[in-house]
């Protein structure tokens, strides 16, 4: 057997000595025009050469002000879009922030001169985005490739519970990112900086009465200049989850506000106060709990009453066939459960805490769990941030085993979590003992199986296919089968555009089945040189079509959110036709810390070729150090995907 042993290999950070740049000020130079290439990053459109912020409170109003100063390069035509500035306004219905003196200049070289062109306050513009949000935009004149672009504005903000949060990270690169921050005694917050790149300077200095009171009082200010430098873009990728988890940035959350007469406002609770506070919360706690009033109605579709587990699953089937999720994550806002079986249609947390209250009903210990999607972010596990909680779940104890439920997807298995739940962790309330953090997962492997018995015989191969899905792929299939029979027959057609398609049978008739099992016949004619050669491609289906690791470094995981596995086994059946003249590779490649495997075995028996494959992820999530072994990978499973052959010759 050919062994390949895959190592892992070592990231070296990227180096971002670019002379021709002025990363030093907000000063336009001739090279910034004149240098038309970033070497550091061959791929970029764009690049912050400089920028920088200045927070602080007003002396005046006690208002948070923020000066902002940002200067650009324009690479190239797919850059143009970072001609056009965003700045979003926050209003909560009675007080909105506000921006002014914006000012923009584009630079150009035109005849040898440098030329500015200035932005006009009619190229301003604002626009609704949402209720809680207003847009002030404007796109720079006279934007040309080599273009450098620099604005500048203050935002003014009555909401200091929020202290303006910084992104170091964007999807351009940046050389030099710069934030200054001036937070009086009175004002302490809970800091926090996400993500992986790191602070070239971080200082502080105490400025003696920053601030004045009423009645000759002051508060000391603690004056702290954060530096990062070499910032390289930050690029989505498949297998992540939002990247605002993982964009380096500073965020801010107001902890306790000391007033000049002495008083103590702790804004930021501790988990022991939040719960008291959900327990009585009119969204949370008072509908947990509650009398159904379908305890009788359920009573009477129970399988097996004396059977705790036979009793939640009929209880948990009984939720997802009969109310229907209208599309809304609202956790905390008008949630009632009355008006849910009024309507039978409602939010997560309405479906949720019914499936919860039904399941307590009939004796059985339940909690509810909050988390965040993986579109909406990780929540701050420092201090509780209720707000970053966009969705509701269920744990059930069964007989000593816990399992984690949502009611919202007619699909699901019992047990099963719909995928955008799987975001590493959430929290466990108990009004009794107290919430805590549990982990958000399934240690259950998704994938698929193959099992596929070829023959050949008069210049045609024809066979059978059992294919077995698990976990969300078998999810994913059960949506795609049930919802359009039809049109799933006819996908399945065109992934074997190669072979005819017939007697196409699915075992699972349950469109919320553990799994998805299906069988169905393949025939076409052999792929014959005309020398009595023939060629097989063993490899009647593919689990990749193309790798979706591109990038030359990701500094962010990979997150499948869930353990893959996929298992592909072929018999052909030679006949007395045919003789073995070639059979794909032996292959065993494994990734660092058995976290993954590639095998391929292969073996004739009295004319028989089996050939066996198995591809297995063996973690949900990998450091970005794995991420060009990854690569490598799925690279091997592509190239033996397409270029593994059985040859044979006509006896």
């Amino acid at each position: 057997m050919k062994h390949i042993y895959l190592i892992t290999l070592l990231i070296t950070a990227l180096s971002f000595s670019q002379t021709s740049f002025n990363s030093d000020s907000f000063t336009v130079s001739r090279n910034d025009i004149s240098t038309h290439t970033f070497n550091t990053d061959s791929t970029a459109n764009a690049l912050i050469i400089y920028e920088q912020g200045n927070s602080f409170f007003d002396k005046g109003n006690y208002a948070l002000k923020t000066e902002i100063r940002r200067k650009i390069k324009i690479l190239n035509r797919n850059g143009f879009e970072w001609a056009t500035a965003k700045i979003y306004l926050f209003n909560d219905g009675k007080r909105k922030e506000k921006v002014s003196q914006i000012f923009a200049t584009t630079y150009n070289i035109e005849n040898g001169e440098v030329i500015k062109s200035e932005l006009k306050s009619d190229d301003i513009f604002e626009e609704i985005y949402n209720e809680k949000y207003t847009i002030v935009k404007f796109t720079l004149p006279n934007i040309q490739e080599g273009s450098v672009l620099t604005y500048s504005y203050v935002l003014e903000s009555p909401f200091v519970y929020k202290y303006y949060p910084w992104e170091f990270q964007d999807e351009i690169p940046k050389i030099y990112s710069e934030y200054n921050t001036s937070i009086p005694g009175n004002y302490e917050y809970n800091i926090k900086l996400v993500g992986d790149q790191k602070l070239d300077k971080e200082e502080s200095t105490v400025v003696k009465n920053c601030l004045s009171g009423p009645r000759n009082s002051a508060a000391d200010c603690a004056n702290t200049t954060y530096i990062m430098t070499n910032i390289p873009a930050f690029i989505a990728e498949d297998f992540m989850t939002t990247k605002k988890n993982y964009l380096s940035r500073i965020e801010y959350e107001l902890k306790v506000f000391k007033g000049f007469d002495g008083t103590v406002n702790n804004i930021t609770k501790t988990w022991k106060d939040a719960d008291k506070e959900l327990k009585t919360d009119a969204n949370i706690g008072r509908q947990i709990g509650k009398s159904t009033s379908q305890k009788a109605e359920v009573a009477n579709m129970l399988t097996d009453p004396k059977n705790t587990l036979s009793v939640a699953k009929d209880i948990y089937k009984y939720v997802q066939d009969t109310y229907v999720w209208n599309g809304e994550y609202k956790i905390f806002n008008d949630v009632s459960v009355k008006n849910l079986i009024k309507s039978k249609s409602g939010k997560v947390s309405e479906i949720n805490i019914l499936l919860h209250n039904l399941l307590e009903e009939h004796d059985i210990s339940v909690k509810p769990i909050l988390l965040s999607t993986r579109d909406n972010g990780l929540p701050t596990q420092l201090f509780p941030v209720i707000s970053e909680f966009n969705y509701m779940i269920v744990q059930a104890s069964i007989d000593g085993k816990t399992y984690l439920l949502d009611a919202t997807d007619p699909y699901l298995n019992f047990g099963e979590l719909p995928f955008r739940c799987l975001n590493q962790y959430g929290r466990l309330l108990d009004f009794k003992l107290g919430s805590e953090w549990i982990p958000i997962g399934t240690n259950i492997f998704s994938g698929i199986q193959y099992q596929v018995d070829l023959k050949i015989e008069n210049d045609s191969v024809t066979g059978k296919v059992k294919a077995k899905h698990m976990g969300y792929d078998a999810l994913n299939k059960r949506k795609a089968f049930f919802r359009n029979k039809s049109t799933y027959k006819d996908h399945i057609a065109d992934l074997q555009s190669d072979y005819k398609i017939s007697h196409h049978e699915v075992q699972d008739t349950e469109r919320n089945a553990k799994g998805f099992s299906e069988t169905y016949r393949i025939e076409k004619s052999t792929d014959n040189t005309g020398n009595d050669m023939v060629y097989i491609n063993p490899f009647i289906f593919r689990i990749f079509e193309n790798n979706p690791f591109k990038l030359q470094q990701r500094t962010y995981p990979i997150d499948f959110g869930y353990k893959k596995s996929y298992l592909y086994s072929i018999q052909i059946d030679l006949g007395d036709t045919y003789e073995l003249i070639e059979k794909p590779e032996e292959i065993l490649a494994k990734l660092p810390n058995n976290s993954g495997q590639l095998i391929i075995n292969t073996s004739l028996n009295e004319q028989k070729l089996m050939l066996f494959f198995r591809l297995n992820f063996n973690e949900s999530l990998y450091s970005p150090d794995y991420y060009n072994i990854l690569k490598a990978y799925v690279d091997k499973v592509l190239d033996v995907q397409s270029n593994s052959l059985v040859v044979l010759k006509k006896i």
